[in-house]
Protein backbone atom coordinates (compact mmCIF):
# COMPACT_ATOMS: atom_id res chain seq x y z
CA UNK A 1 0.00 0.00 0.00
CA UNK A 2 1.55 3.35 -1.10
CA UNK A 3 -1.21 5.62 0.11
CA UNK A 4 -0.18 8.62 2.20
CA UNK A 5 -2.40 10.75 4.41
CA UNK A 6 -1.09 14.32 4.78
CA UNK A 7 -2.53 16.29 7.73
CA UNK A 8 -1.62 19.98 8.03
CA UNK A 9 -3.63 23.12 8.71
CA UNK A 10 -1.43 25.26 6.43
CA UNK A 11 -2.73 25.13 2.80
CA UNK A 12 0.65 26.07 1.33
CA UNK A 13 2.43 23.28 3.17
CA UNK A 14 -0.26 20.81 2.10
CA UNK A 15 0.11 21.83 -1.56
CA UNK A 16 3.93 21.70 -1.60
CA UNK A 17 4.19 18.37 0.20
CA UNK A 18 1.39 16.76 -1.79
CA UNK A 19 3.06 17.67 -5.10
CA UNK A 20 6.47 16.46 -3.91
CA UNK A 21 5.10 13.11 -2.79
CA UNK A 22 2.80 12.65 -5.78
CA UNK A 23 5.83 13.03 -8.07
CA UNK A 24 7.27 9.95 -6.37
CA UNK A 25 4.21 7.93 -7.41
CA UNK A 26 2.39 7.96 -4.08
CA UNK A 27 -1.37 8.38 -3.75
CA UNK A 28 -1.76 11.36 -1.41
CA UNK A 29 -4.91 12.34 0.50
CA UNK A 30 -4.95 15.59 2.50
CA UNK A 31 -6.76 16.80 5.62
CA UNK A 32 -6.76 20.31 7.07
CA UNK A 33 -6.99 19.47 10.78
CA UNK A 34 -6.48 16.61 13.19
CA UNK A 35 -10.11 15.62 13.56
CA UNK A 36 -10.64 15.43 9.80
CA UNK A 37 -7.34 13.58 9.46
CA UNK A 38 -8.33 10.97 12.01
CA UNK A 39 -11.60 10.33 10.17
CA UNK A 40 -9.67 9.95 6.90
CA UNK A 41 -7.18 7.58 8.54
CA UNK A 42 -9.94 5.33 9.86
CA UNK A 43 -11.60 5.26 6.46
CA UNK A 44 -8.54 4.91 4.20
CA UNK A 45 -6.13 2.96 6.45
CA UNK A 46 -3.08 4.50 4.77
CA UNK A 47 0.36 2.95 4.93
CA UNK A 48 1.91 6.23 6.09
CA UNK A 49 0.73 9.44 7.75
CA UNK A 50 2.55 12.78 7.62
CA UNK A 51 1.05 15.00 10.32
CA UNK A 52 1.81 18.47 11.67
CA UNK A 53 2.25 18.72 15.43
CA UNK A 54 0.62 22.12 16.07
CA UNK A 55 -2.94 22.28 14.64
CA UNK A 56 -6.35 23.54 15.76
CA UNK A 57 -9.23 21.22 16.72
CA UNK A 58 -6.89 18.28 17.41
CA UNK A 59 -3.10 18.45 17.51
CA UNK A 60 -0.73 15.95 15.95
CA UNK A 61 0.09 14.22 19.22
CA UNK A 62 -3.55 13.34 19.83
CA UNK A 63 -3.94 12.15 16.23
CA UNK A 64 -0.87 9.95 16.68
CA UNK A 65 -2.12 8.59 19.99
CA UNK A 66 -5.49 7.61 18.53
CA UNK A 67 -3.99 6.15 15.36
CA UNK A 68 -1.62 3.93 17.33
CA UNK A 69 -4.45 2.83 19.63
CA UNK A 70 -6.45 1.56 16.63
CA UNK A 71 -5.56 -2.10 15.87
CA UNK A 72 -6.47 -1.59 12.20
CA UNK A 73 -3.85 1.18 11.94
CA UNK A 74 -1.19 -0.45 14.10
CA UNK A 75 1.29 -0.85 11.22
CA UNK A 76 0.74 2.66 9.79
CA UNK A 77 4.02 4.60 9.84
CA UNK A 78 3.58 8.00 11.49
CA UNK A 79 5.83 11.00 10.67
CA UNK A 80 5.38 14.05 12.87
CA UNK A 81 6.19 17.50 11.44
CA UNK A 82 7.39 19.99 14.03
CA UNK A 83 9.22 23.23 14.55
CA UNK A 84 10.03 22.08 18.08
CA UNK A 85 13.71 21.29 18.35
CA UNK A 86 14.10 20.37 22.00
CA UNK A 87 15.01 16.80 22.93
CA UNK A 88 12.21 16.79 25.50
CA UNK A 89 9.64 17.45 22.77
CA UNK A 90 10.94 14.57 20.66
CA UNK A 91 10.77 12.27 23.66
CA UNK A 92 7.13 13.22 24.17
CA UNK A 93 6.41 12.52 20.50
CA UNK A 94 8.14 9.13 20.56
CA UNK A 95 6.35 8.15 23.76
CA UNK A 96 3.06 9.03 22.08
CA UNK A 97 3.85 6.62 19.25
CA UNK A 98 5.44 8.70 16.49
CA UNK A 99 7.81 6.66 14.33
CA UNK A 100 9.76 9.56 12.83
CA UNK A 101 10.20 13.35 12.99
CA UNK A 102 10.77 16.00 10.35
CA UNK A 103 11.90 19.45 11.42
CA UNK A 104 10.42 22.55 9.84
CA UNK A 105 11.28 24.09 7.42
CA UNK A 106 10.99 20.80 5.59
CA UNK A 107 13.67 19.64 3.18
CA UNK A 108 11.87 17.85 0.33
CA UNK A 109 14.70 15.40 -0.32
CA UNK A 110 14.76 14.43 3.34
CA UNK A 111 10.97 14.06 3.34
CA UNK A 112 11.04 11.74 0.34
CA UNK A 113 13.84 9.64 1.86
CA UNK A 114 12.05 9.28 5.19
CA UNK A 115 8.82 8.35 3.43
CA UNK A 116 10.62 5.62 1.47
CA UNK A 117 12.14 4.29 4.69
CA UNK A 118 8.76 4.52 6.41
CA UNK A 119 7.07 2.41 3.74
CA UNK A 120 9.80 -0.22 4.04
CA UNK A 121 9.17 -0.45 7.78
CA UNK A 122 5.41 -0.45 7.20
CA UNK A 123 5.72 -3.37 4.80
CA UNK A 124 7.92 -5.29 7.22
CA UNK A 125 5.38 -4.67 9.99
CA UNK A 126 2.54 -5.92 7.79
CA UNK A 127 4.52 -9.02 6.84
CA UNK A 128 5.30 -9.68 10.50
CA UNK A 129 1.64 -9.19 11.43
CA UNK A 130 0.54 -11.65 8.74
CA UNK A 131 3.07 -14.21 9.92
CA UNK A 132 1.87 -13.73 13.48
CA UNK A 133 -1.75 -14.22 12.42
CA UNK A 134 -0.80 -17.38 10.52
CA UNK A 135 1.06 -18.68 13.56
CA UNK A 136 -1.91 -17.85 15.80
CA UNK A 137 -4.19 -19.78 13.47
CA UNK A 138 -1.87 -22.78 13.40
CA UNK A 139 -1.51 -22.74 17.19
CA UNK A 140 -5.28 -22.54 17.59
CA UNK A 141 -5.65 -25.52 15.25
CA UNK A 142 -3.00 -27.42 17.21
CA UNK A 143 -4.69 -26.53 20.51
CA UNK A 144 -8.02 -27.78 19.16
CA UNK A 145 -6.34 -31.04 18.11
CA UNK A 146 -4.77 -31.45 21.55
CA UNK A 147 -8.13 -30.88 23.23
CA UNK A 148 -9.68 -33.48 20.94
CA UNK A 149 -7.24 -36.06 22.34
CA UNK A 150 -8.56 -35.63 25.86
CA UNK A 151 -11.42 -37.94 26.84
CA UNK A 152 -14.82 -36.43 27.61
CA UNK A 153 -16.46 -36.91 31.02
CA UNK A 154 -18.34 -40.16 31.49
CA UNK A 155 -21.21 -41.39 33.67
CA UNK A 156 -20.41 -45.07 33.19
CA UNK A 157 -21.04 -46.98 36.42
CA UNK A 158 -19.48 -47.78 38.79
CA UNK A 159 -17.23 -44.72 38.30
CA UNK A 160 -18.44 -41.30 37.22
CA UNK A 161 -15.63 -39.14 35.81
CA UNK A 162 -15.55 -35.36 35.29
CA UNK A 163 -12.60 -33.35 33.93
CA UNK A 164 -11.31 -29.82 33.35
CA UNK A 165 -8.34 -28.59 31.30
CA UNK A 166 -7.11 -24.97 31.15
CA UNK A 167 -3.74 -24.43 29.39
CA UNK A 168 -1.82 -21.28 30.25
CA UNK A 169 -0.89 -20.87 26.57
CA UNK A 170 -2.30 -22.23 23.34
CA UNK A 171 -0.42 -25.47 23.94
CA UNK A 172 0.28 -26.91 27.35
CA UNK A 173 2.02 -29.98 28.73
CA UNK A 174 -0.82 -31.44 30.82
CA UNK A 175 -2.57 -34.59 29.59
CA UNK A 176 -4.91 -37.06 31.23
CA UNK A 177 -6.75 -40.19 30.20
CA UNK A 178 -8.78 -43.07 31.55
CA UNK A 179 -9.65 -46.40 29.96
CA UNK A 180 -10.88 -49.83 30.94
CA UNK A 181 -8.02 -52.31 30.58
CA UNK A 182 -10.70 -54.99 30.80
CA UNK A 183 -14.29 -55.00 32.14
CA UNK A 184 -13.01 -55.05 35.74
CA UNK A 185 -9.96 -52.75 35.69
CA UNK A 186 -10.03 -49.00 35.11
CA UNK A 187 -6.68 -47.30 34.44
CA UNK A 188 -6.43 -43.53 34.81
CA UNK A 189 -3.51 -41.12 34.86
CA UNK A 190 -2.42 -37.51 34.56
CA UNK A 191 0.82 -36.23 32.98
CA UNK A 192 2.45 -32.85 33.57
CA UNK A 193 5.40 -32.02 31.28
CA UNK A 194 7.88 -29.35 32.36
CA UNK A 195 7.66 -26.01 30.59
CA UNK A 196 5.04 -24.78 28.16
CA UNK A 197 4.53 -24.48 24.44
CA UNK A 198 5.05 -26.76 21.46
CA UNK A 199 7.85 -28.91 22.92
CA UNK A 200 5.91 -29.72 26.07
CA UNK A 201 2.73 -30.42 24.10
CA UNK A 202 4.47 -32.80 21.69
CA UNK A 203 6.14 -34.74 24.49
CA UNK A 204 2.86 -35.09 26.38
CA UNK A 205 1.12 -36.33 23.23
CA UNK A 206 3.89 -38.90 22.69
CA UNK A 207 3.45 -40.19 26.24
CA UNK A 208 -0.33 -40.25 25.84
CA UNK A 209 -0.13 -42.24 22.60
CA UNK A 210 2.28 -44.79 24.06
CA UNK A 211 0.05 -45.36 27.09
CA UNK A 212 -3.08 -45.62 24.99
CA UNK A 213 -1.51 -48.11 22.59
CA UNK A 214 0.11 -50.00 25.50
CA UNK A 215 3.27 -50.18 23.43
CA UNK A 216 5.81 -50.07 26.25
CA UNK A 217 7.82 -53.31 25.94
CA UNK A 218 7.65 -55.95 28.67
CA UNK A 219 5.24 -53.88 30.75
CA UNK A 220 2.25 -54.99 32.79
CA UNK A 221 -0.18 -52.08 32.51
CA UNK A 222 -2.07 -53.38 35.53
CA UNK A 223 1.04 -52.67 37.62
CA UNK A 224 1.65 -48.88 37.96
CA UNK A 225 5.29 -49.16 39.07
CA UNK A 226 6.16 -51.11 35.92
CA UNK A 227 4.47 -48.49 33.76
CA UNK A 228 6.46 -45.67 35.36
CA UNK A 229 9.75 -47.56 35.12
CA UNK A 230 9.16 -48.31 31.44
CA UNK A 231 8.27 -44.66 30.75
CA UNK A 232 11.45 -43.55 32.49
CA UNK A 233 13.54 -45.72 30.18
CA UNK A 234 11.63 -44.63 27.08
CA UNK A 235 11.78 -40.89 27.75
CA UNK A 236 15.26 -40.20 29.09
CA UNK A 237 16.49 -36.71 28.26
CA UNK A 238 19.13 -36.64 25.55
CA UNK A 239 21.23 -33.95 23.89
CA UNK A 240 20.61 -35.74 20.60
CA UNK A 241 16.93 -34.82 20.86
CA UNK A 242 16.83 -31.02 20.66
CA UNK A 243 13.07 -30.90 21.18
CA UNK A 244 13.03 -32.91 24.41
CA UNK A 245 16.57 -32.49 25.79
CA UNK A 246 15.41 -30.17 28.58
CA UNK A 247 12.05 -31.84 29.20
CA UNK A 248 10.85 -34.20 31.88
CA UNK A 249 7.41 -34.98 33.24
CA UNK A 250 5.56 -36.03 36.35
CA UNK A 251 2.78 -38.61 36.30
CA UNK A 252 0.23 -40.19 38.62
CA UNK A 253 -1.02 -43.60 37.39
CA UNK A 254 -3.68 -45.74 39.03
CA UNK A 255 -5.63 -48.93 38.34
CA UNK A 256 -8.99 -49.44 40.07
CA UNK A 257 -10.70 -52.84 40.50
CA UNK A 258 -14.42 -52.21 41.24
CA UNK A 259 -15.33 -55.75 42.41
CA UNK A 260 -12.82 -55.58 45.26
CA UNK A 261 -12.59 -51.80 45.66
CA UNK A 262 -8.80 -52.01 45.44
CA UNK A 263 -6.88 -49.08 43.95
CA UNK A 264 -3.23 -49.65 43.02
CA UNK A 265 -1.24 -46.54 42.16
CA UNK A 266 2.21 -45.03 41.70
CA UNK A 267 3.45 -41.50 41.15
CA UNK A 268 6.61 -39.94 39.74
CA UNK A 269 7.21 -36.53 41.27
CA UNK A 270 3.53 -35.75 40.87
CA UNK A 271 1.19 -34.09 43.39
CA UNK A 272 -0.77 -36.58 45.48
CA UNK A 273 -4.26 -37.56 44.46
CA UNK A 274 -6.88 -36.63 47.06
CA UNK A 275 -9.27 -39.42 48.07
CA UNK A 276 -12.34 -38.29 50.03
CA UNK A 277 -14.22 -40.97 51.98
CA UNK A 278 -16.70 -40.91 54.84
CA UNK A 279 -15.28 -41.87 58.20
CA UNK A 280 -17.03 -43.72 61.00
CA UNK A 281 -18.27 -40.40 62.38
CA UNK A 282 -19.82 -39.46 59.05
CA UNK A 283 -17.22 -36.77 58.40
CA UNK A 284 -15.24 -36.68 55.16
CA UNK A 285 -11.68 -37.82 55.63
CA UNK A 286 -9.15 -36.78 52.97
CA UNK A 287 -6.36 -39.20 52.13
CA UNK A 288 -3.34 -38.09 50.08
CA UNK A 289 -2.19 -40.81 47.70
CA UNK A 290 1.37 -40.70 46.36
CA UNK A 291 4.55 -42.74 46.30
CA UNK A 292 8.07 -41.34 46.87
CA UNK A 293 9.77 -40.85 43.53
CA UNK A 294 11.32 -38.41 41.06
CA UNK A 295 9.94 -37.20 37.71
CA UNK A 296 10.23 -39.28 34.56
CA UNK A 297 13.28 -38.66 32.36
CA UNK A 298 15.78 -37.32 34.89
CA UNK A 299 17.77 -40.43 35.85
CA UNK A 300 17.72 -43.84 34.12
CA UNK A 301 18.43 -45.65 37.41
CA UNK A 302 15.37 -44.21 39.16
CA UNK A 303 13.11 -46.76 40.85
CA UNK A 304 9.34 -46.60 41.23
CA UNK A 305 7.08 -48.47 43.64
CA UNK A 306 3.36 -49.10 43.76
CA UNK A 307 1.02 -48.65 46.71
CA UNK A 308 -2.61 -49.59 47.23
CA UNK A 309 -5.69 -48.53 49.17
CA UNK A 310 -9.29 -49.63 49.54
CA UNK A 311 -11.98 -47.43 48.04
CA UNK A 312 -15.39 -47.59 49.68
CA UNK A 313 -18.55 -46.21 48.11
CA UNK A 314 -19.36 -43.42 48.09
CA UNK A 315 -15.94 -41.82 47.63
CA UNK A 316 -14.36 -39.21 45.41
CA UNK A 317 -10.84 -39.02 44.06
CA UNK A 318 -9.26 -35.88 42.63
CA UNK A 319 -6.25 -36.17 40.34
CA UNK A 320 -4.63 -32.90 39.26
CA UNK A 321 -1.53 -31.02 38.11
CA UNK A 322 0.28 -28.60 40.43
CA UNK A 323 -1.23 -25.66 38.53
CA UNK A 324 -4.48 -26.32 40.40
CA UNK A 325 -3.09 -25.30 43.79
CA UNK A 326 0.12 -23.32 43.13
CA UNK A 327 -1.93 -20.16 42.71
CA UNK A 328 -0.40 -16.81 43.56
CA UNK A 329 -3.08 -14.92 45.44
CA UNK A 330 -3.65 -11.20 45.34
CA UNK A 331 -1.80 -10.75 48.65
CA UNK A 332 1.28 -12.44 47.16
CA UNK A 333 0.95 -15.74 49.05
CA UNK A 334 0.50 -19.13 47.39
CA UNK A 335 -2.82 -20.89 47.91
CA UNK A 336 -1.31 -24.37 48.36
CA UNK A 337 -2.20 -28.06 48.51
CA UNK A 338 -3.54 -27.88 52.06
CA UNK A 339 -6.03 -25.18 51.06
CA UNK A 340 -7.13 -27.21 48.04
CA UNK A 341 -7.66 -30.31 50.18
CA UNK A 342 -9.71 -28.32 52.69
CA UNK A 343 -11.86 -26.77 49.94
CA UNK A 344 -12.61 -30.12 48.28
CA UNK A 345 -13.55 -31.53 51.68
CA UNK A 346 -15.95 -28.62 52.16
CA UNK A 347 -17.56 -29.34 48.79
CA UNK A 348 -18.37 -32.86 49.93
CA UNK A 349 -20.45 -35.25 47.85
CA UNK A 350 -23.65 -33.25 47.43
CA UNK A 351 -22.38 -30.16 45.58
CA UNK A 352 -23.27 -30.37 41.88
CA UNK A 353 -20.35 -29.85 39.48
CA UNK A 354 -17.62 -29.23 42.08
CA UNK A 355 -14.99 -28.74 39.36
CA UNK A 356 -16.87 -25.72 38.02
CA UNK A 357 -16.96 -24.25 41.52
CA UNK A 358 -13.26 -25.01 41.95
CA UNK A 359 -12.25 -23.22 38.73
CA UNK A 360 -14.34 -20.20 39.67
CA UNK A 361 -12.64 -20.14 43.08
CA UNK A 362 -9.18 -20.33 41.49
CA UNK A 363 -9.95 -17.44 39.15
CA UNK A 364 -11.16 -15.41 42.12
CA UNK A 365 -8.05 -16.21 44.15
CA UNK A 366 -5.51 -15.60 41.40
CA UNK A 367 -3.81 -12.23 41.07
CA UNK A 368 -3.36 -12.77 37.33
CA UNK A 369 -5.81 -12.97 34.44
CA UNK A 370 -3.68 -15.68 32.78
CA UNK A 371 -2.47 -18.45 35.09
CA UNK A 372 1.25 -19.16 35.32
CA UNK A 373 0.83 -22.90 34.79
CA UNK A 374 -1.43 -25.33 32.97
CA UNK A 375 -4.39 -26.51 35.02
CA UNK A 376 -5.82 -30.02 34.73
CA UNK A 377 -8.04 -31.94 37.11
CA UNK A 378 -9.89 -35.27 36.96
CA UNK A 379 -12.65 -36.12 39.44
CA UNK A 380 -13.65 -39.76 39.90
CA UNK A 381 -16.83 -40.45 41.85
CA UNK A 382 -17.06 -44.05 43.05
CA UNK A 383 -20.75 -44.89 43.14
Amino acid sequence: MTQILLIDDDPTTRLVLKRALAKQGYEVTVASNGEEGLEQAQQLRPGLIVCDWMMPVMDGLEVCRRVKANPELSTTFFILLTAKGAIEDRVVGLDTGADEFLAKPIDINELQARVRAGFRIHQLSRDLQRQKQMLETELNDAAAYVRSLLPPPTDRAPVKIDTRYVPTQHLGGDRYDFEWLDPNHLAFYLIDVSGHGVGSALLSISVLNILRSRSLPNTDFYEPSQVLSALNQAFQRSEDNELYDDKYFTIWYGVYHPPSGKLVYASAGHPPAILLSQGANGQLQPQLLKTPSIPIGLFPEAEYASASTQVVSPSQLYLFSDGVYEIQQQDGTVWGLESLTHLLSEYGFDLPSPLTHLLNRIRTLSSKEILDDDLSIVQLSFI
